[in-house]
C-alpha cells in the first residue's frame, strides 16, 4: 500500500479531531471537566465552546477521507497541520497571557503542537499536486 505512514497519521488524527469534536458538541463541560475547567449551564458561554467543535469533526472527517484518497492527501495533511497548530500555538499563547493552565492543557498543547510538526513533516512525502486540482478531484469525488 502507497503512503503507509501518511495514510496512518492522517486516518488517526483525523478521527482523534472528528471525535473530540463530537465529544465538544454532545457534551461541552463533561469535555472541559477532563482538563479541569469548569463551566456552569450559561448558554452563551456553552455555544461559544462548542462552535468550534462543527470545525474539528468537518476537517478530521476530510483527513480521513484523504487517507483513502490519497491523491487528497496533502490537502488533508495541510488541513490538520493547519488545525492541530492554530490550537497548539492559540495554548500557547494564552499561557503566555493568562498564566499556566492545568497540566492536561499543557500536556494537550505539546500534544497539538507535535501533531501539527508531524504532518507538516509528512507533506513533502505526498507527490505534489496543484491545489486546485485537488480541490476539482475532492468536488469530483463528493458529487459522484
Amino acid at each position: 500500500m502507497k503512503h503507509l505512514g501518511t495514510r496512518t497519521a492522517l486516518a488517526i488524527s483525523g478521527a482523534i479531531l472528528a471525535g473530540i469534536g463530537n465529544w465538544i458538541m454532545a457534551a461541552p463541560t463533561v469535555f472541559l471537566a477532563t482538563s479541569e475547567v469548569i463551566v456552569e449551564n450559561d448558554a452563551g458561554l456553552l455555544s461559544e465552546v462548542t462552535a468550534p467543535s462543527g470545525l474539528l469533526v468537518m476537517v478530521g472527517a476530510f483527513m480521513i477521507f484523504s487517507a483513502i484518497k490519497v491523491r487528497l492527501a496533502s490537502l488533508g495533511l495541510a488541513a490538520g497541520a493547519l488545525v492541530y497548530g492554530s490550537y497548539g500555538f492559540s495554548r500557547l499563547v494564552s499561557q503566555y497571557l493568562h498564566g499556566t493552565p492545568s497540566d492536561q492543557l499543557v500536556t494537550v498543547m505539546w500534544f497539538e503542537l507535535a501533531v501539527a510538526a508531524l504532518l507538516l513533516a509528512l507533506s513533502p512525502r505526498v507527490q505534489s499536486t496543484p491545489p486546485i486540482k485537488q480541490l476539482n478531484a475532492f468536488y469530483q469525488q463528493v458529487t459522484q
